[in-house]
């Protein structure tokens, strides 16, 4: 789910339909309500940065699609990921953040106070931080969507625990799936690679260890038609080409069914004011939380497209607040 939703309008229907006037003025804005968001607001509610926090249309961000969380400090026992982000949550609505429910769906970062547009609603920020997260890219079938949680993952390092000696399915071709089914083949029993072309599209190095990993079997030219089972994963039926026009029905037993064909980062509306890599993920200053707009932070996975973890979004919510509490002191 995309954190925003893009307005139809254009830029001078905007301007009109805005009352920059009587516009509410914070020190603060956060977008996103993920660990990177939630983590800046408690340290910039401490700061007394009175900040106000938007959650999108996806509270909770991709945590909240987590049945269990083992790998986050403090739950020894672990934790479901709606629980986890709800006490964060809490922990940043004790200090004082305004968290409100809403989308951002414009944004004027020309000069400062930023212009952004909430809900329709007009709201001028003397700091931003952006939080947005990044949206997982699935097949788009059916039963995927069905088994979201209860076998289907999009994260092989947040859930592949659970296949301790299970077998389970990765989808794609490139550096993302390669790596994942490395990844799962010291976790699970068996790890079935599913390629919809006759090559991967990893690098050379990434397709070595593929080929070097002995319970990784790699299967060119399928395609995903259907994941099964009751209410829990139980197995996966793959359409496998042969020749130009032939094709064939594929049934596998598998215990959990990983998607790796991307991400997609949730910063379009910023796109003509910040750097940006060629997919969208937002640039920042090595070492910092701060991107080429003076005032601009961005934290957690709309900026982070190697880690993606709960904890490494959390720290750079850390560091945004507190790179943003420098910037207005100064």
């Amino acid at each position: 789910m995309s954190f925003f939703k893009t307005l139809e309008v254009t830029e001078t229907t905007d301007k009109k339909s805005a009352d920059w006037s009587n516009a509410e003025h914070v020190r603060c804005l956060i977008i996103g309500s993920g660990p990177a968001g939630y983590t800046a607001a408690i340290y910039a509610a401490r700061a007394n940065l009175k900040p106000v926090l938007y959650q999108g249309m996806e509270a909770g961000g991709q945590l909240t699609t987590t049945t269990e969380v083992e790998n986050f400090p403090g739950y020894p026992h672990g934790v479901t990921g709606p629980v986890l982000m709800e006490d964060i949550k809490a922990q940043a609505e004790r200090f004082g953040t305004d968290v409100r429910w809403g989308e951002v769906t414009e944004a004027d970062l020309t000069q400062r106070p930023f212009k952004l547009l909430a809900d329709g609603a007009p709201i001028l920020a003397d700091s931003l931080i952006i939080a947005t997260g990044a949206t997982a890219k699935y097949l788009g079938i059916e039963s995927e969507n069905k088994f979201k949680g209860a076998g289907v993952s999009a994260c092989a390092t947040c859930d592949g625990f659970f296949y301790r000696d299970k077998v389970v399915a990765v989808v794609g071709g490139g550096d993302t799936a390669a790596e994942e089914a490395t990844y799962l083949a010291g976790l699970a029993s068996k790890v079935y690679l599913i390629v919809r072309k006759p090559y991967l599209r990893a690098s050379k190095a990434m397709q070595e260890r593929v080929i070097r990993t002995s319970n990784v079997e790699v299967l060119y030219e399928h395609v995903t038609k259907e994941i099964t089972g009751t209410n829990v994963v139980t197995g996966v039926t793959l359409t496998k080409r042969q020749g130009e026009t032939d094709e064939q029905d594929v049934k596998l037993a598998i215990d959990g069914f990983f998607v790796a064909i991307g991400h997609k980062p949730n910063s379009d509306i910023f796109a003509k004011y910040l750097n940006m890599d060629e997919i969208g993920y937002i640039k920042t200053v090595p070492g910092t939380a701060k991107t080429n707009v003076p005032g601009v932070f961005a934290a957690g996975d709309v900026q982070d497209s190697t880690y993606r973890q709960a904890i490494t979004a959390a720290g750079s919510g850390c560091m945004a607040a507190l790179d943003a509490e420098r910037f207005l002191a100064e």
